[in-house]
C-alpha cells in the first residue's frame, strides 16, 4: 500500500509540473508560452543538412542537434544559405527557404552590386508564416548578424527597393514590403556583432579561405570521408561563381579564391569587419516586438607580462595557431580597438558578442531570470572556443545537448 501511495504521488507530480521521463520530451506543450518552431542559421562557411556527407554542422562530432530538439518535442529547422555571402543575401535567402519562392536579393541591391537579381527556389519549410505564425532564430557567428537583418526587412522593409521598384516599374519581393512580424525571438551565438578584427589580418582572403577548407577537411576526416569528394555548395550563383559538372573541389576552390567578388562590399568579407558590422548596426536595430538573446563564447588567457591573450589548451588547432594569437594581440586606437578585444574564442573578439554596440541605438542588459522584448538580453560567457559551442570541434567538459535543450525550454517560454 505504502508503495502504491508512493506512485500516486509521483504521478500525479508529474501530471501537475509536468516532469520528463528520460528519452521524452523535457517539457509538457500545455506549459508553454508558445508553439513557435525553432530555425537553426548557420554563420560563415557553415553547411546544410545535406551536405559534407551528413556531416552536421548543428552538432558536428556531438550529434545532431536538430534531431535532439525535435526527438524533444521542439519542432526544429535548418536552414543553408551562402556561406561567404553577405548578410543582405543570405537574408534575402533566408526568407525565400522559410516562406517559399525564387530568392530576389531586390531590384536596387542587384543594380547596385553588380550580380544577379534572381537565385534559387524553394518550397518552403514554413509557408504558413505568410498566413501568420512566429519562429525562433538560433544563429551562430554571422548567422546573428543574418537573423538581425532578416528581422528589420521583414519588419521594415525597404525604402531603397520600394522607390527603385516604383521608378523602373519592376516587380517588389514581399519581403521589402515590410509589415511582417513573425520572428517572435533571435538567440546569437558567438555573433561578432561589432565585426572582428580577425579581418584585420594582412593576408585576410587566404587565411579565411585556409580556414574554410580546415573546417571542411576536419568534418571529412569526422565523418570519415575523404576531402576530394566532399560535397559542399558555397551558394554564390549570383555572382556565377556554381561549381561546374566534373570540377574538382580544388579547383572550384582556386577559382573561387581569384574571383572579383572579393573587391565587392556585397560579401561577408566586408559584413564581418569592425567597419562593416558598424555600417550595419546603424541601420539594423533590435524590434519592439522581438526578443533578443546573446550568449557569449572565450578560450584564450591573459599573459600577465604582455596583457595579450594567448589560447588554452584544448582549442581547435587552427584557430590555436592561425587566428586566436592576432586576435589576442591586435590593438588599433585608430579604430578603437583596445585591450578589451583580445579576449576571443578563436574566431570572433568576445566583446563584440553581446549585442550591437558601434553605431547601435540598442540596449544591452545583463539576463536577470526575465527575458524582456526589443533588448538585448546578455545570457552570459562560456568557455568553450568558436567551433566547440555547435560540436564541429568536440569538448567533452561543455554538454551541448543539455545546452541547446535548455535553450530552446527558455524559448518556449516567451509570451508571444
Amino acid at each position: 500500500m505504502k508503495c502504491c501511495r508512493i506512485m500516486f504521488v509521483l504521478l500525479g507530480l508529474w501530471f501537475v509540473f509536468g516532469l520528463s521521463v528520460p528519452g521524452g520530451r523535457t517539457e509538457a506543450a500545455s506549459l508553454r508560452a508558445n508553439d513557435a518552431p525553432i530555425v537553426l542559421l548557420h554563420g560563415f562557411t557553415g553547411w546544410g543538412r545535406e551536405e559534407m556527407f551528413g556531416f552536421k554542422y548543428w552538432g558536428g562530432v556531438r550529434g545532431d542537434i536538430e534531431q535532439w530538439l525535435n526527438d524533444n518535442g521542439y519542432r526544429t529547422y535548418t536552414l543553408a544559405v551562402g556561406p561567404l555571402s553577405s548578410n543582405w543575401d543570405r537574408a534575402c535567402e533566408a526568407y525565400a527557404q522559410l516562406v517559399g519562392g525564387t530568392v530576389d536579393y531586390g531590384a536596387a541591391h542587384a543594380a547596385k552590386h553588380g550580380h544577379a537579381r534572381f537565385g534559387r527556389t524553394y518550397p518552403g519549410l514554413l509557408p504558413e508564416l505568410k498566413r501568420g505564425g512566429r519562429i525562433h532564430i538560433i544563429a551562430h557567428s554571422q548567422g546573428g548578424q543574418t537573423a538581425r537583418m532578416l528581422v528589420s526587412l521583414l519588419e521594415n522593409g525597404s525604402q531603397e527597393e520600394r522607390e527603385y521598384a516604383k521608378a523602373h516599374n519592376v516587380s517588389l519581393s514581399p519581403l521589402f514590403e515590410g509589415g511582417h512580424h513573425f520572428v517572435l525571438s533571435v538567440t546569437t551565438i558567438a555573433t561578432p556583432h561589432d565585426g572582428t578584427t580577425l579581418v584585420n589580418m594582412v593576408d585576410f582572403t587566404d587565411r579565411f579561405f585556409d580556414l574554410q577548407k580546415a573546417v571542411l577537411e576536419a568534418a571529412a576526416v569526422a565523418s570519415n570521408v575523404p576531402y576530394t569528394s566532399q560535397v559542399y555548395d558555397f551558394k554564390l550563383d549570383q555572382w556565377g561563381l556554381r561549381r561546374q559538372p566534373g570540377e574538382s573541389f580544388d579547383h572550384y576552390f582556386e577559382r573561387l579564391k581569384r574571383s572579383p567578388v572579393w573587391t565587392s562590399t556585397d560579401t561577408a568579407r566586408y559584413d564581418l569587419s569592425v567597419s562593416g558590422a558598424e555600417k550595419l548596426n546603424q541601420w539594423v536595430q533590435a524590434s519592439p516586438n522581438t526578443y533578443y538573446l546573446s550568449f557569449s563564447t572565450e578560450r584564450t588567457y591573459r599573459g600577465a607580462l604582455t596583457g595579450n591573450h594567448y589560447p588554452e589548451l584544448g582549442m581547435n588547432a587552427f584557430s590555436a595557431v592561425v587566428c586566436a594569437p592576432f586576435l589576442g594581440s591586435y590593438r588599433n586606437p585608430t579604430l578603437g580597438i583596445d585591450d578589451r578585444w583580445l579576449e576571443n574564442d578563436g574566431i570572433v573578439n568576445t566583446v563584440s558578442m553581446n549585442g550591437p554596440k558601434r553605431g547601435s541605438s540598442d540596449r544591452i542588459v545583463p539576463y536577470d531570470g526575465t527575458l524582456k522584448k526589443g533588448v538585448w538580453n546578455d545570457m552570459g560567457t562560456y568557455n568553450v572556443d568558436h567551433l566547440e559551442i555547435i560540436g564541429v570541434d568536440p569538448n567533452p567538459s561543455f554538454d551541448i545537448r543539455a545546452f541547446y535543450l535548455r535553450l530552446a525550454e527558455q524559448l518556449a517560454s516567451l509570451q508571444p
